[in-house]
């Protein structure tokens, strides 16, 4: 998160390093989370671990799956590139001003491939445990969406067919991120010290899923999502995976994307528009030594 982690100089320096980190970057994350979710979904019901169905344990371990994802995605690549790791970070800090335009297309491009390549491993890796489920149910890739589910996002069934609340649900999700993210990078507000941000990043990121998950799955990142959704596509979900097509949905695969970087948009404008204007008043006044416990003072 480039507005306070430290960017290390001097060595590669340029922006070939920086793709680099984020592909990498966007590569821990998604394969920690879908990993998370590949343990709950076929991992443990197929390795007879838990013998009941899909609870509320199996969501928190998803939800902590992706929490730690962040922390350790935005640890890994944070010093050189700044650690977005997510299309809509990149989009919300150029919204800002901090971060240069002409990089936003490689910065995406780097994003979508480390995800597209950690589905990949996954698979993998667990294309036993799917195939397993899958023969269980009695269906193939292209009519299971609990094995789809793994990889990439889907609206819950009491949307139907409406378009609208998953899009709504994604926007207020991401905004929510991005203000957080605005909060805890801003060091005149009240950011964390000692290289914390990564890891209450990721609390955030573990309190979204909390709060929105059960929607439309909090993708929340258009390269989590179309990274490891293009990926299915080829390996034989088929329109499942593009146009997004299932039972009570269709032609779903945009929302994810569009989604998030409307909310991104939204989140930082909130922030720089309702809190930095208050943050920079009290900041120059504790340089003048105001007593700030005054507001006649601080203000």
């Amino acid at each position: 998160m480039a507005d306070r982690i430290p960017l290390r100089r001097g060595y590669r320096e340029g922006l070939p390093s920086e793709l680099i980190a984020e592909f990498l970057g966007t590569f821990v994350l998604v394969l920690i989370g879908i990993g998370s979710v590949a343990v709950a979904v076929v991992g443990l019901p197929g390795s007879d671990r838990q013998p009941g169905p899909f609870t509320a344990a199996n969501w928190l371990i998803i939800a902590w799956g992706w929490a730690m994802g962040v922390v350790f995605g935005v640890y890994v690549a944070g010093g050189i590139s700044g650690a977005h790791i997510n299309p809509a970070v990149t989009l919300g800090f150029a919204v800002r001003g901090r971060f240069p335009l002409w990089k936003i297309l490689p910065y995406w491009a780097a994003q979508i491939l480390g995800a597209f390549a950690a589905a990949g491993v996954i698979y993998a890796t667990y294309r036993w445990a799917i195939n397993a489920a899958n023969d269980k149910a009695g269906t193939g890739k292209t009519e299971s969406l609990d094995t789809f589910s793994i990889f990439a996002t889907f609206p819950a069934k009491y949307f139907g067919n409406s378009w609208w609340g998953p899009l709504l649900d994604e926007i207020v999700a991401t905004a929510l991120l991005l203000l957080l993210i605005c909060a805890l990078l801003d060091t005149r507000n009240s950011a964390p010290q000692a290289n914390l941000a990564p890891l209450l990043i990721g609390l955030v990121v573990f309190m979204i899923a909390l709060a929105y998950g059960t929607n439309s799955g909090y993708a929340i990142n258009p390269a989590r999502d179309l990274g490891p959704r293009a990926f299915t596509f080829f390996a034989g979900w088929g329109h499942i995976a593009f146009p997004g097509t299932f039972g009570w949905f269709g032609n779903y695969w945009w929302i994810p994307l569009v989604g998030p970087l409307i909310g991104a948009i939204l989140g930082v404008l909130v922030y720089d528009l309702l809190v930095t204007p208050f943050v920079k008043v009290r900041g120059l006044a504790r340089e003048e030594g105001a007593d700030l416990s005054r507001p006649e003072e601080g203000e």
